[in-house]
């Protein structure tokens, strides 16, 4: 696949702030990761982070939990639901509909940078990659995707290895590693898998900065963005450790 000339240089991923799951806003019924909060980042000026789950029948959904329980008038696991389940399901405020990656595409038309997550069930499964790449070949906007399993990343660079690609870390503390042996968690925590990712850039957990392995990657010259900024005073912070945030809750 190859990059566009506007993929080839990464400026465009630190020059602006980044709209974690869009300009979301649930006071005035803006669910993230929908057609809305993707308009508002994009009347704002600011660059796209979202999120891609697997449905039943395979296609790229963008949605960032498993399941649908707590944004979604419907429950259980996406993977579960077909497309035309998920899209017969409204969401809990608002009135968009869960869109196709396809969709998102369409609408944002090059007009914001996006900065895509593969959401993963470490489990080796690289269904998601495959239909990712497959949607965005014909995308000539700017674009990255990213990942918190290394094995997406490495699936991402084996299969389109001219397609912007990063890893998401912290320090692998969550309950959510608890699937994960310990010494795969260690490895996380260590970014010992950067040789076999080759990461583009690094999303990181801003609480868990300063690093040193963050600041050695930073340090070769390619960036660093930084998670989830909730005020101006902690961006401050995290663009000390960083070259840009992923931010929600505020206007940057």
């Amino acid at each position: 696949m190859p990059r566009s000339p506007a993929l080839r240089d990464l400026a465009w991923l630190t020059a602006r702030p980044i709209a974690h799951r869009g300009f979301h806003d649930a006071r005035r019924g803006i669910t993230e990761n929908n057609a809305a909060a993707f308009a508002a980042a994009i009347d704002a000026d600011y660059a796209i982070e979202c999120d891609l789950q697997l449905s039943r029948d395979g296609e790229a959904m963008v949605f960032h939990d498993e399941t649908l329980d707590r944004l979604m008038e419907g429950e259980g696991l996406i993977a579960a639901h077909s497309v035309a389940e998920l899209k017969a399901l409204p969401f809990k405020a608002g009135s968009d509909r869960i869109q196709t990656l396809g969709e998102l595409l369409g609408q944002v038309q090059g007009r914001a940078p996006l900065v895509i997550e593969l959401k993963s069930p470490w489990n080796g499964n690289e269904a998601l990659v495959r239909r990712t790449l497959e949607v965005i070949r014909v995308y000539h906007g700017p674009f990255a995707l990213m990942s918190f399993d290394p094995k997406v990343i490495e699936a991402v660079r084996a299969q389109a290895p001219d397609v912007a690609r990063g890893i998401v870390a912290d320090q692998a503390t969550h309950e959510d590693y608890d699937i994960l042996p310990a010494a795969e968690r260690q490895r996380l925590r260590d970014l010992a898998h950067l040789a076999e990712t080759d990461p583009d850039f690094i999303s990181y957990h801003w609480r868990d900065l300063p690093f040193p392995p963050v600041a050695q990657f930073r340090r070769t010259g390619r960036p660093v963005i930084t998670w989830t900024i909730r005020s101006r005073q902690d961006a401050a912070t995290a663009m000390r450790y960083s070259d840009q945030v992923t931010f929600e809750g505020y206007r940057a």
